[in-house]
This record gives structure tokens, C-alpha cells and sequence, in this order.
């Protein structure tokens, strides 16, 4: 019906147009009237412009004509947006300025010299596809521009579905970039979802009885009758579904388009897209992750989420089409997840900003259903506070983005970016949300496997997500009372530091201004007060490190000799492989480079030493490990014939910075050193190699990945035993975090 309307009121301004230019005797050779915009594509809404040009080829006279032909129309009290342009003029104007460009390309022929008009038509589209790759860098920054002002249809309190990300403007823009011939978009989808707005915003005008595209919070009653709808939510959750759809159709075609324009014109035809493997079954072309050709989703339930965090740890696109295909004939997770499930899962909460997209395809494939059904409770929903700038779906995956730069700051960052995720599951029910959403991430945590600590954590920080920042504004933080109150509610130092970073991610996704310098200062001073009831330290992320626990094993009697032993016992989802060699400084960054050059997830190791004979034992990922092949690749790292330097230091430097901290408190014959850094290939060879040029021996390690993030614990001496003195500790410890810092730039990624 919507579109019917919409035709004839083209057809109607059609006719009037026609008559004005019979009205004012313009030649009918050589001049002819176009509409452009929106009326070029009959798309009229109830208070729409009319986008129309008078263009005349070169030469030809149109007289007062030009005048003339616009009264009629004013007379009529149509809204009239005109021009009066030659044929070169005309072009001269779409090379100057983008936008006339854009509009010219849904040029219309509606009165006078048709074949003027299908000449213009001609030319318009070829210089656009001529000048697409000059010109396309522009409009993308124009769209980014656009975005950041005007938000997300499917997630700004106050949205404009004309201008904002993923509304009419956007649709507008795909077909434009389809108009090139270097990308295509899903047209089914994109036609069904645009004609879908303009049938709301119709509905719009009509309500409101003036152009408008803003849907404020009353309107959204007044659209139901229109759209046939029961309410306001049903509204809702209509119109932000159709923005979702077409922002993330526009943000696939764009990086479609980067990935094309980044590639040099072929001129030897099109070619195949090379494929980079990025991880079993996993790898990367033309700028999206996809699988391999020896993927097996029917016998590998860890594709998804590897495919899914490898996509937004290095921010490029997940295949919307490898990830339904996933769905399709993935292997489900079994319940609980296994360990490495949970991993994956935590890297991509982790990932910062490349989160954004692959959680977005997760969604529109339909994966994240079958990875966290409880999804539906919050997609879409709206919040009841007018502070909050997203929908409830879109705050906690801000709320992610926001806790994964915290994550150095605490001993669980697996806990923290679950419950980030998970903080406001509960809104929408009749009960305070953060005690309906306790059980929800409880019984979410558990499925996940986190142990019985794991899973009380999550549960505790989604129930008291709230209390450092109503206290630390509704309390005295001197008072004893107020530290004693938020002491008991936590429970302990742990979740306490958790807390802590909790609060500032969800203040942080809520609104620019909802974290203030003075806001952070009230809530540190209530969490320093509450961790000394505790009996924590200072600082909420300080955990000590346990005592490391080593177990004797018989040393073989080539290692005896002199040489080295290396033994790989497979296990049901990966392999512990023992190293063991005469002990010496350095030997454990040989061993790590070992393990990084090999590209081998490793999970967690303890590094101690027996006698002279230095012990440490790697749980990896990897199930085919030979342990003759790792014994001659470690035979040329020891040798010298290969140096894992180069290689391994490369990107080590990129994302948040590294802690380094010296732990004088935690050993009486060894200096304690804590490492926490970005968990990628390299890491942990680079702080060995670092403490082994300071002369510096490890002694014993406890390595372990969590999440992103890798926590190394060195119990270090003297090359000639004791423990290092200030200078010396302090000396390792820069010495480890310029490591770490200024390794050479460049990619990498992995686990160690």
C-alpha cells in the first residue's frame, strides 16, 4: 500500500512538473527536466522535496523559460529544491562535488528531450565508474563522518532513519558503490529492508505532518497503527532490526570496497584470492576469515570461535557466509565448553574494537544462538534511562570493548570480559535487573565451564555491578560504615579489583561523560577503603603469586650426558610435551622459541629446575606433535643455526601496553617477577631472551594464558644463586618491559 502511495505521489509530481515545462514553451529538443535524489527514484514521501534540474544542452537558448517553469509549481505549494544547468555544466558539478555526483545517479527523465536525458544518464554512470577508485576514499569518509555524528539506527536513543548508520542514507550509498562494478551487495535483502524504512518513514510525515526522519521517544506509540504493530516495543524492535540489517550489510560492502581498492588494477585478469591459514582449520582472504580447505566443521566444535576471535583480534571481517555455514554443519559445543572454548570465546570479548563487526555477523547468521541463547532476553532492548546512548545489546558489547583495555589491571580477565558481557542480562524483567540477571550469568558461567570460583565471580559481579558507583556517590568514602558495606556485599579482594574495572567499562559504554575524573577518584577512594577491610593490598589488582610447586622426574641419561630430552605425551585435545637440559641461563627462552617457532598453542607450562638439569613441562593445543622433529628444531636453536629473534619479536609491541612488577613480598630465596602482556606469539621467549642478556637465571616459571592475556610468573636469581638485589630486580624489570615495548612492529599472532 505504502509504495503505491509513494508512486503516485511521484506520478502526481510528475505531471505537474511536465505541465510547468509545457506551461513555460521550453524547446523540446535539446532541454529536458530531470528529478534526482530520492524523487529521481519515485521514492516520495507525504512532505519530500522535489529534487528536479532544468538542463539544457550546450548552446541551446532557453529564454525566461528557465524562469518561468518554477512558478507553477511554487504556486502549487510543493517543496522545490531546482537548479538550471547546461549539459556540461551539469557534469562540470557532479566532478566537482561528490554529493551532486550521488544524487545525479538516480537521474529520472520527467519532461522535455528524453534523449538529452538518457545521454546524461550515459555519462553519469560511466564517469562514476571511471572514478570510483579516486573518488570512493571520499565517500567513505563522508559515511564515517555521518556515522559518528548521527549514531546507529538500531542502537541511539533518538534515531534518524534517514541519516543514520544504517538507514535510508546508507542504502542510498550501497547502491551507489554497486554502481561501480567493484563490489555487490545482497540485493534481496538490502530492497527488502530499504522498502521496509520508507514505508515507516511515510509513516512518519504522517504523524508528525511535517519532513522530519528523527523518531523521538513519544513517536513511537503514534508509528504501531501506521506500521500495523501492537506498541512501542514492537516498534521498536521493528525499526532497529531493519537499521541492523543495513548497517551491517554497509559495513560488509565497505570493507569489501577497502579490500578491492587496496588491491593494484590487474591487467592480466581477474585471480584467485590467495589464502593466508591463519590457525587449524581457520584462514584469511581478501580481507575476511574463512575456512580452509582441510576444515572439518562436522568434527571441530572450536571453529566458530576460533574462526570468530582470529576475525576480531585482527579487526577484519568474519565471511557472513563461512559463519552460516557454521551454523549449518558445525559440531555443537558439548555442555560445560571445554577449556579451550572458553579460551576463544574470552579472546574475542577480548578483542577491542574488531569485536564490533564479528559479533554483529554472529548475529546475523544466527551462531550467536547457538553460542549464547540468551542473547534474545537483550538484543534490541531499549533502555529506561535517557543517560544511556545504546540499546541494552549494544551497551555490553561496548561494556566489552571498554573492559578488554582494563584487563592488565586484573588477576581474572577470563571473569571480567564474561561479566562485562553479561552485567545487564536481567534488564527486562519486572525485578531489579542486576538480581534477575545474578542466576541467568550463573547458569551461563557454568555452561561455559568456568570452575565453582569462576562461575561465584561472574555471579558476583553481575549482581553488585552497580554498587562502587551508587555508593561512591550516595556515601561518605571516609565513613568506616561505607567500606565496611561494600566489603561484605563483595566478599573479597578478587572480586573487588574485578569490580572495580567492571564499573569503569560500563560507566565508559553508557556516555562520554558518565566516567569523570571526579567519578573515578569517589569510586578508587571506596575501593582502597574496602580492600583494607579485606585485607587486600592497595591496589585491587594486586594478587600475589602462589609458591610454584615442582614435581621430580627421572632425567634421562642423554640429558645426564649433556645433551637434551624432549617427550610428547598426546592427550584428548592437545599434547604435554617435557623439556629437560643441563640448566644454564637462557635455556628457557630457547625452549619458548621452540614452541613460538613451531606455532604452537600453548595453554599453560612450569619451567623448574632439578639439581643441574632444567625441567619444564608445555600443555599445547596441538594433538600431532613429533618429538623427533622438535628435537631437531631445537638442536638448531641451541646450535645458533637458526635465530628466533627477528621473527618472534615482530608485532610483540602492538595493542596495550605490558605490566612488569617485581613481587618482593612473595619469595625469601628468589626475586618474584610478573609479567602480564598481550598473548601473542613471541611473548614469552622476548622476556626470557631479556632476562638471559641481564644475566639473570629463571629458576622456575608459571605460565599461563588467560583470555588474551598471558600471565608469566619468574622466580629469578643470580647466575650464581640468591636473590637479586633492588638495582638488579629493578634493572630486569625495565629491562623486560622495554622487551616487550619496542619489539619491531609488524603482524603476529598466537598464543604465546
Amino acid at each position: 500500500m505504502a509504495a503505491r502511495d509513494r508512486q503516485a505521489r511521484t506520478e502526481a509530481a510528475d505531471a505537474q512538473c511536465a505541465a510547468a515545462f509545457v506551461a513555460a514553451g521550453l524547446p523540446e529538443s535539446g532541454c529536458a527536466m530531470v528529478a534526482v535524489g530520492g524523487y529521481g527514484r519515485a521514492e516520495l514521501a507525504p512532505y519530500s522535496d522535489l529534487d528536479v534540474a532544468l538542463v539544457g544542452d550546450d548552446g541551446v537558448d532557453l529564454g525566461d523559460g528557465a524562469e518561468r517553469v518554477w512558478y507553477p509549481l511554487w504556486d502549487s505549494g510543493s517543496r522545490l529544491d531546482h537548479s538550471v544547468r547546461t549539459a556540461s555544466g551539469l557534469m562540470d558539478m557532479a566532478d566537482q562535488d561528490l554529493r551532486v555526483a550521488l544524487g545525479l545517479l538516480d537521474l529520472r527523465h520527467v519532461a522535455g528531450d528524453p534523449g538529452l536525458t538518457l545521454r546524461l544518464r550515459t555519462q553519469i554512470l560511466t564517469r562514476w565508474r571511471r572514478t570510483a577508485r579516486d573518488r570512493l576514499p571520499e565517500l567513505r569518509r563522508m559515511v564515517d563522518a555521518r556515522h559518528e555524528l548521527m549514531g546507529e539506527l538500531a542502537h541511539v536513543s533518538v534515531p534518524d532513519i534517514k541519516e543514520a548508520e544504517g538507514g535510508l542514507r546508507d542504502a542510498t550509498v550501497l547502491k551507489a558503490l554497486v554502481a561501480t562494478w567493484l563490489v555487490d551487495v545482497p540485493h534481496v535483502d538490502l530492497e527488502r529492508s530499504r522498502l521496509a524504512l520508507l514505508d515507516a518513514r511515510d509513516v512518519l510525515h504522517e504523524v508528525a505532518g511535517r519532513p522530519t526522519d528523527r523518531v523521538g521517544p513519544d513517536t513511537w506509540t503514534e508509528l504501531a497503527p501506521g506500521l500495523g504493530l501492537a506498541d512501542a516495543g514492537e516498534v521498536q524492535r521493528y525499526l532497529r532490526e531493519l537499521g541492523r540489517r543495513i548497517a551491517h550489510l554497509t559495513r560488509l560492502t565497505w570493507r569489501r570496497t577497502d579490500a578491492v581498492l587496496a588491491r593494484p588494477v590487474s591487467t592480466t585478469g581477474p585471480r584467485r584470492p590467495a589464502l593466508e591459514t591463519l590457525a587449524p582449520g581457520v584462514a584469511l582472504s581478501a580481507g575476511e576469515v574463512v575456512l580452509s580447505a582441510d576444515a572439518d566443521p562436522a568434527r571441530d566444535p572450536l571453529l566458530l570461535l576460533r574462526a570468530a576471535a582470529l576475525a576480531a583480534e585482527r579487526d577484519v571481517e568474519l565471511s557472513p557466509a563461512t559463519a552460516a555455514r557454521l551454523v549449518r554443519e558445525g559440531a555443537a559445543l558439548p555442555d560445560p565448553w571445554p577449556d579451550a572454548a572458553r579460551q576463544l570465546f574470552v579472546r574475542l570479548l577480548a578483542s577491542g574494537r574488531g569485536l564490533r563487526a564479528v559479533w554483529e555477523t554472529l548475529e546475523e547468521t544466527g551462531a550467536l544462538e547457538g553460542l549464547l541463547p540468551e542473547w534474545e532476553r537483550i538484543r534490541l532492548l531499549p533502555h529506561a534511562s535517557v543517560i544511556h546512548r545504546f540499546t541494552v545489546d549494544r551497551h555490553v558489547v561496548e561494556t566489552c570493548i571498554e573492559a578488554s583495555a582494563l584487563i592488565r589491571l586484573v588477576a581474572r580477565p577470563d571473569v571480567l570480559m564474561v561479566a562485562a558481557l553479561l552485567h545487564d542480562i536481567g534488564k527486562g524483567e519486572l525485578t531489579e535487573h542486576s538480581v534477575a540477571g545474578e542466576p541467568i550469568a550463573r547458569a551461563v558461567a557454568l555452561r561455559m565451564g568456568f570452575d565453582a570460583a569462576g562461575v561465584s565471580l561472574v555471579g558476583t559481579l553481575v549482581r553488585r555491578h552497580l554498587l562502587l558507583a551508587d555508593v561512591a556517590t550516595t556515601r561518605d568514602p571516609d565513613d568506616p560504615a561505607t567500606a565496611a558495606l561494600v566489603a561484605s556485599q563483595v566478599g573479597s579482594s578478587e572480586a573487588l579489583s574485578l569490580l572495580r574495572a567492571l564499573s569503569e567499562a560500563d560507566a565508559r559504554a553508557t556516555a562520554p561523560k558518565a566516567w569523570s575524573a571526579w567519578r573515578a577518584g569517589l569510586v578508587d577512594a571506596v575501593t582502597r577503603r574496602a580492600s583494607s577491610v579485606l585485607g587486600g593490598a592497595d591496589a585491587p589488582s594486586d594478587v600475589p603469586p602462589v609458591a610454584p610447586v615442582a614435581t621430580e622426574l627421572e632425567v634421562p641419561k642423554v640429558v645426564r650426558k649433556g645433551g637434551f630430552g624432549i617427550g610428547v605425551e598426546p592427550g584428548d585435545d592437545g599434547a604435554r610435551v617435557t623439556v629437560m637440559a643441563p640448566d644454564r641461563v637462557g635455556l628457557l627462552a630457547d625452549v619458548a622459541a621452540l614452541f613460538a617457532m613451531q606455532r604452537a598453542a600453548v595453554r599453560a607450562a612450569r619451567a623448574w629446575n632439578q639439581g643441574d638439569v632444567g625441567v619444564s613441562v608445555w600443555d599445547v593445543a596441538e594433538e600431532h606433535l613429533d618429538a623427533a622433529v622438535l628435537r631437531q628444531r631445537f638442536d638448531a636453536i641451541v646450535s645458533g643455526r637458526v635465530d628466533p629473534g627477528p621473527r618472534l619479536r615482530r608485532g610483540i609491541g602492538d595493542g596495550l601496553a605490558p605490566t612488569v612488577v617485581v613481587r618482593p613480598e612473595a619469595s625469601s630465596h628468589a626475586t618474584v617477577i610478573e609479567v602480564r602482556a598481550a598473548d601473542r606469539i613471541g611473548v614469552l621467549y622476548v622476556v626470557c631472551a631479556a632476562l638471559a642478556a641481564e644475566d639473570v637465571s629463571v629458576r622456575s616459571a608459571h605460565v599461563d594464558t588467560l583470555g588474551p592475556q598471558a600471565v608469566d610468573v619468574f622466580y629469578v636469581q643470580e647466575s650464581g644463586a640468591g636473590p637479586l638485589s633492588d638495582h638488579r630486580a629493578s634493572d630486569a624489570a625495565h629491562a623486560v618491559r622495554d622487551a616487550l615495548t619496542s619489539a619491531g612492529a609488524g603482524g603476529g599472532a598466537g598464543v604465546l
